[in-house]
């Protein structure tokens, strides 16, 4: 897909998605799901104080859906949360609940949504001049992650971007240069990546590293370097070395280049819709049509 438009079209095309909302008393929330709702892609259960969440729908004509008592944004969190868990509900959203109370009702290992797979962040951008999107990880949760923690971080996306449409991806290793140097360790995490799909130890895709941003993104520089590359101006995916390299590169895209985006937390059962509340109604919109599609792949 070469944008946000077509990931929303494409969602739009299949039956609504049943989504569970923890604390959902927020009106920046309670308006994007209304316009997602519209859209006719998604159901929410919205859970937490009924009658302030009954007020703002009232308020801002959101007709009223599903609304489960929630006594404490912990206990929002707790019900959400097993909404999911049960089949009730394919994809969970974060509302007015800390992040942390969020993920510790997530990672509960009773009754929260477990897979053994490390957590991890995918984000996906719209850049102006890019001729499709650009699916990212981990930018945001895993600072350091190691070759075995990478495994599971290219795992997780994999599994997502099945569910979206995307099969087969190409995907850079992204480092500084295509050699492999011991002393720079993303460079044999890089090849690590490598030979692991190459063994089938990770779900298949055309991956290569390491890589070097210029190479991933231009046939001429991979020409230049003599490279014979399979994704060299073609990229679907950067596996990024650690958290700075993607969260300086994401930040740099959204200042500079005016780009879109959007972000889902996989490695549970069930896609997960983090946000912020500094998020505008564009990225909360786009990042619950992404975690609907992504929940087709989920394991």
């Amino acid at each position: 897909m070469k944008n946000f438009s077509e990931v929303i079209e494409k969602v739009k095309s299949l039956d609504p998605f049943i989504i569970s909302v923890a604390a959902a008393e927020d009106k920046e929330l309670l308006l994007a799901l209304k316009a997602a709702a519209h859209m006719g892609f998604v159901k929410p259960i919205l859970v937490g104080n009924v009658e302030k969440i009954q007020s703002i729908c009232d308020e801002i004509g959101l007709k009223p859906y599903d609304i489960v008592a929630g006594e404490s944004p912990e206990d929002s969190a707790k019900v959400a949360v097993s909404l999911v868990k049960s089949g009730k509900a394919q994809v969970l959203m974060k509302g007015l609940v800390n992040t942390s109370v969020y993920m510790r009702a997530i990672l509960n290992k009773e009754k929260g949504l477990r897979t053994g797979r490390l957590i991890s962040m995918l984000a996906v951008y719209e850049l102006p001049g890019y001729h499709k999107l650009l699916y990212c990880t981990d930018s945001g949760i895993n600072v350091a992650p190691t070759l075995a923690q990478k495994k599971d971080i290219l795992n997780n996306s994999l599994i997502a971007m099945k569910g979206i449409g995307v099969t087969n991806p190409k995907v850079a290793a992204l480092t500084a240069n295509e050699m492999v140097d011991e002393k720079i360790q993303s460079t044999v995490d890089a090849k690590g990546l490598v030979d692991m799909v190459g063994n089938g130890e990770i779900l298949p895709c055309t991956i290569e590293g390491p890589i070097a941003f210029d190479v991933a993104f231009s046939k001429d520089a991979a020409h230049h370097k003599g490279i014979d590359s399979k994704i060299a101006g073609d990229c679907d995916m950067l596996v990024f070395p650690n958290i700075e390299t993607g969260n300086a590169l994401g930040k740099s895209w959204l200042h500079f280049n005016n780009a879109k985006w959007a972000g889902i937390v996989l490695g549970a059962t069930n896609p997960i819709i983090l946000g912020s509340r500094s998020d505008t109604q564009e990225i909360k919109i786009n990042s619950i049509a992404l975690g609907c599609l992504a929940s087709a792949g989920s394991l």
